[in-house]
């Protein structure tokens, strides 16, 4: 059974920095395109960064602030996420998949609040 688990989220002011974490389980994260998302009330989901073992893209609103790694390890992939602004107040979501057979999984998800 595959599991993917968010941790890091919470509240932050604006300029500030939090670490999102997701292990996944039942995967080997070489083998998938792996990947952040987030959706904030109202919005649809929208990609924040997503790395395959070659590759690594990031949404035009995060280039500069954001930085997506992997622990292969641990089985875990992570995003520092610095200079944060209101606007990145969302969920984030943990993305794995193989679109090119059918393959994608999500985690539940972990709250990010950036207020003063």
């Amino acid at each position: 059974q595959v599991q993917l688990v968010e941790s890091g989220g919470g509240l932050v002011q604006p300029g500030g920095s939090l670490r999102l974490s997701c292990t996944a389980s039942g995967i080997s994260f070489g083998l998938y395109v792996m990947g952040w998302y987030r959706q904030a009330p109202g919005k649809q989901r929208e990609l924040v960064a997503k790395m395959t073992t070659s590759n690594i893209a990031y949404a035009d609103s995060v280039k500069g602030r954001f930085t997506i790694s992997r622990d292969m390890a641990k089985n875990a992939i992570d995003l520092q996420m610095n200079s944060l602004k209101p606007e990145d107040t969302a969920v984030y979501y943990c993305n794995a998949n193989q679109l090119w057979v059918g393959t994608d999984y999500w985690g539940r998800g972990t709250q990010v609040t950036v207020s003063s």
